[in-house]
């Protein structure tokens, strides 16, 4: 999975020092001079970091951080800042950017803040798939399969599932085997891992006729 780094700043040097230092430590690296440049190409289902000045023309580094979260782009951020810059800069960390770095920069700080925020972005890419996954195969479920699926989240045993739905446990044993088998789950503790990285708490479904 190819990850960049995006480097937003309307310093031409600073971008050309970022990108340098960037590159020569095999990162792939896009540049921007203003927040509006970068939204226009963004893809949010790209993966990767931004490292964002806190003052730029037009939208400032706050603002486009604001902006991505209302659009629901968890790229991590990573605040560049001056020094008369840093209460903006701990204010937004406070709203989600995983650090701030200070001009000028410290190579080895920065380069490690990079790697976190990276580190960062491919968990959530991975989580963001496996999401996907997981509600891609809910739809094979069967009305049932959903209500047994819902039992087993909330952690109620197979003899329990089966009083609550009006059925035997062999029943539900069945269903149970025919849900890992349909949400691609290894095996019965896969399965909850996979529940419980979906967030899924109530699939509320109403009972079959």
């Amino acid at each position: 999975m190819l990850q960049i780094v995006f480097v937003l700043d309307d310093d031409d040097a600073v971008r050309e020092a970022l990108g340098t230092l960037l590159q020569a430590k095999g990162y792939a690296v896009r540049a921007y001079e203003s927040a509006e440049a970068f939204l226009e190409e963004l893809n949010p289902a790209l993966s990767g970091c931004i490292l964002l000045d806190v003052r730029m023309p037009g939208l400032s580094g706050p603002e486009l951080q604001e902006r991505l979260l209302d659009m629901n782009v968890s790229l991590p951020v990573i605040m560049i800042t001056g020094n008369a810059d840093l209460p903006t800069a701990v204010k937004t960390m406070k709203a989600g950017a995983i650090d701030f770095i200070e001009k000028p920069f410290e190579k080895g700080a920065l380069l490690e803040s990079v790697e976190k925020a990276l580190a960062l972005s491919a968990k959530q890419h991975a989580q963001a798939v496996s999401t996907d996954n997981w509600e891609r195969n809910l739809g094979k479920l069967t009305p049932r399969e959903r209500q047994v699926l819902e039992q087993i989240v909330q952690g109620h045993p197979n003899k329990i599932a089966a009083f609550h739905l009006g059925i035997s446990q062999r029943t539900v044993e069945v269903h149970r085997s025919r849900i890992i088998e349909k949400l691609e789950a290894r095996n019965f503790s896969h399965l909850i891992r996979m529940a419980i990285a979906a967030e899924v708490l109530s699939l509320d479904e109403e009972p079959p006729e």
